[in-house]
């Protein structure tokens, strides 16, 4: 039961006070910058994972598949200048989203995937479970 509890040393101590006074201020970055929001979904005979993506196109996004790991990758690039009479403008912005995830289970080859609405899709079939055979051996 302890093991689902947070364990704090001491909630009263000057650090606590400022690293709860850190994350009220700027958020906790660790945790909504570093990884997008992602839904698993049990659908039968496979999963359905959802990763919301917004802002990025479909060619920025990249889905790799290495052994019994899929690693889905998202990075926006952006350059914009503007010039008008008096002024020069620039502006560059960056994003990028890496999160990985284990397929033990999963067939591997019919995995599809689809991108609309800033929502990521993917089918991910489950293999099917492995029969014992029966065989008989023979005494000599």
């Amino acid at each position: 039961m302890f093991d689902l509890m947070p364990f704090r040393k001491n909630e009263n101590s000057i650090f606590s006070y400022l690293d709860d006074l850190e994350k009220n201020f700027f958020g906790d970055l660790s945790r909504d910058v570093s990884q997008f929001r992602t839904d698993v979904l049990d659908k039968g005979d496979h999963y359905e994972l959802k990763a919301d993506l917004p802002g990025f196109s479909k060619e920025e996004i990249k889905i790799d598949l290495n052994g019994d790991m899929m690693t889905i990758r998202a990075e926006h690039r952006e350059d914009k200048e503007e010039k008008k009479e008096n002024y020069v403008r620039r502006e560059r912005r960056y994003g990028s989203f890496v999160r990985n995830f284990d397929l033990n289970g999963i067939d591997k080859e019919s995995i599809s995937a689809a991108y609309q609405d800033g929502v990521l899709s993917l089918k991910l079939p489950k293999e099917a479970p492995q029969q014992p055979t029966a065989k008989q051996i023979t005494v000599e």
